[in-house]
């Protein structure tokens, strides 16, 4: 090899040696993201040897046995869907139109006035947290304020949805620790607070994570606080139908506020209610004046989720229109999902009922009225920590149980170990 090649080659190695050190310093800055709690809670309980351990983390439903359910109706809507032979080419932006149809009529009922008159704009969406996402770019976009508050707790993944959106993230005051209750006093003092034009987000039913909802009449005060205050409420409803067996009173709070007059943003799961958690399978709707208006703001939703994702998924939203739509499957289902509720309601009473006979003195009559999958119990963190290291309990260190978790063959377990730690 020439004395000119030997030079060209060392060259270029060395160009290449640069560029791969350029390149290894372009992520030196990206920090290490904390742990998903909930991850974590099932990681140290699947280390666990103890044969008694109990995961009360997973926020998903299971069967009196601790194993996942596919609901007989979602069976059957699949056994129906592979016989119509349908292709997989994409869904319009806007997803599939019989499943959107299906999903509002379910929220607002098939006589609703808004849908009757098509004053509303309705996209599919990556299940609830996709719901959430497009209202909340859409909201970053439009509304007055670039502001959204949300109740002190709530979902862990509200706050990062929103704030990626744009928006900025302010607190109400909603559970008091004291009563395991609702503060709706201070919940009502904190709206009245937020400035005019504010976006408030409100659990439709089933609070998560502390299972407190508000009365309907409480509902109602809030809704003349809203129309008194210029806000705009958005409702996150996962839970239609889980919470108390019985969709239409599930979905009452949005059905008030509405018939009072309110525009609402409305962002709705079929995760919990039919067991599609994998097909990420929902929907997000804001209701609106007229007609001329609707169109506008699904060309505006078209244009947020093109930029996304381009087109939803198909199957789930097929198999939630199947049932829906189908007379026979939808009765199926309504009596399937009433069985999920009830099943978690029953061991709800039956945890309240053991720790009185365990002889426990702490009033637990939160545990029955609280509502939905989860409960927030009252065990501090020590306590927590304590349930988990000497009774294999795995919880999330505010003391938020899933009552999907607890069965009957391990509630005595539970009850005991949490007489042991609050005595």
């Amino acid at each position: 090899m020439s004395l000119s090649k030997c030079h060209q080659l060392s060259s270029l190695l060395c160009k290449q040696q640069k560029n791969l050190r350029l390149m290894s310093t372009w992520w030196s800055k990206v920090q290490q993201g904390p742990p998903d709690s909930i991850l974590g809670v099932t990681e140290a309980f699947k280390c666990d040897q103890n044969p008694q351990k109990i995961n009360l983390g997973v926020g998903a439903y299971r069967d009196d046995n601790g194993k996942p359910y596919v609901l007989p109706s979602v069976i059957q809507a699949e056994n129906q869907l592979i016989k119509k032979n349908l292709d997989k080419e994409y869904a319009p932006i806007t997803g599939i139109s019989e499943f959107c149809n299906e999903a509002l009529k379910l929220a607002l009922s098939s006589e609703s006035p808004i849908i009757k008159n098509k004053c509303f704009a309705s996209l599919q969406s990556l299940s609830g947290t996709g719901a959430l996402r497009v209202g909340g770019e859409f909201l970053y976009k439009y509304a007055p304020l670039k502001t959204i508050w949300v109740p002190i707790p709530t979902w862990g993944n509200h706050g990062q949805i929103f704030k990626f959106s744009g928006l900025e993230v302010k607190t109400y005051r909603y559970y008091d620790p004291k009563t395991c209750g609702l503060d709706f006093a201070g919940m009502v003092e904190d709206i009245s607070s937020a400035p005019q034009g504010s976006v408030i987000l409100l659990h439709a039913c089933a609070h998560n994570p502390t299972g407190v909802d508000p009365k309907p009449e409480q509902w109602k005060e809030l809704s003349a606080l809203f129309k008194k205050q210029d806000l705009f409420p958005f409702f996150d409803m996962a839970y239609q139908g889980f919470a108390s067996g019985n969709v239409d009173r599930d979905a009452s709070a949005v059905r008030t506020f509405l018939s009072d007059g309110h525009q609402i943003a409305l962002a709705q799961s079929f995760a919990k209610n039919m067991g599609l958690y994998g097909e990420r399978v929902g929907l997000f709707s804001l209701t609106t004046l007229d007609t001329d208006e609707a169109a506008r703001v699904l060309s505006q939703l078209k244009i947020i989720a093109r930029g996304m994702y381009s087109n939803p998924p198909i199957h789930g939203a097929r198999l939630v229109a199947e049932i829906l739509s189908n007379p026979q499957l939808k009765d199926q289902w309504l009596v399937e999902v009433k069985g999920m509720a009830d099943r978690i309601i029953s061991v709800r009473h039956q945890l309240k009922d053991l720790l009185v006979k365990e002889g426990s003195v702490r009033n637990w009559g939160h545990i029955t009225d609280q509502i939905g999958m989860f409960c927030y119990t009252g065990l501090n963190k020590d306590m927590v920590k304590t349930i988990t290291e000497e009774h294999s309990v795995y919880l999330t260190n505010d003391g938020r149980i899933s009552m999907a978790g607890v069965t009957t063959k391990n509630v005595a377990y539970l009850a005991k170990a949490i007489h042991q730690v609050t005595k």
